[in-house]
Order: C-alpha cells, then structure tokens, then sequence
C-alpha cells in the first residue's frame, strides 16, 4: 500500500493528478511528499546517482541523454570521484538504485514500470535541470 501512495504522490508532483484513488489520503499523510518542491535532490551526490539510474534504465533519451552523461561525469568529478567506480559521495548509490532523497529527508523510489515509467522519465528530466544548477 505503500508503493501506492509514493505512486500516487509521484503523479501529483509531476502534474498527474491524484487519480481518484484511495492512497491520496496516505500520500498526505506521508508528509506530502507529493509537493512539487520535494521532486528535487537533497545532495549533489544524490542527483548524481539519480542521472546514473534514469541513464542506465532508459529514461531519458535524444539530448536529454547526452545532456545527462555529460552533467553526470562532471558532477562526478565535482564530486571527486571517477565515472565507472562507486562514488563515496553521501547519496550516490542510493541515487543509482533509483532512490530519489528529497532536501527534507524523504525519500522516493522511481523504480517500476508502466505509468510510473512515464512519470519518471518526467523526474529524471526534473533532476537533469536541477543537476545542470549545481555545475
């Protein structure tokens, strides 16, 4: 039931709509993790790992894509780590497994497929703007 409302709180952050289902009650009742604000990183380490994840899982194409392997490698020398090896960076490797930490401490898991593939394809563009801010 869980997975439902970060479903539903994920539709409503990037404009979905909340659908008319019951878990609308339970993502108000998780903090509302659904505002469009808590869609960003918390960490540059984790917005690295987020652009890794959404990279290696498809979601974002064309010049997004190259746009995101370029922020990510100099994010990750930012970060002063290198591409390829498993950054130290607070966030990071829960960014690449698809784990989205927003500044106020909740967390949201973008993995899944259908519906919530599209929305995440929206986030990941979301996190490649962000991360573009932090060069």
């Amino acid at each position: 039931m869980q997975a439902h409302a970060q479903f539903d709180m994920l539709k409503n952050a990037v404009g979905g709509g909340a659908g008319g289902s019951s878990a609308g009650g339970l993502a108000g009742s998780l903090g509302g993790l659904g505002a469009a604000g808590s869609l960003t990183s918390g960490s540059i380490g984790n917005a690295t790992g987020v652009l890794q994840f959404c990279i290696n899982n498809n979601y974002l194409s064309g010049a997004n894509l190259s746009s995101a392997s370029d922020v990510k490698d100099k994010l990750l020398g930012k970060l002063g780590t290198q591409s390829g090896s498993p950054a130290a960076s607070p966030g990071y490797l829960d960014g690449a497994k698809g784990l989205l930490s927003s500044p106020d401490g909740k967390t949201v898991d973008l993995n899944g497929g259908g519906l919530r593939e599209q929305l995440t394809r929206r986030v990941c563009a979301k996190i490649l703007d962000q991360a573009k801010s932090f060069l």
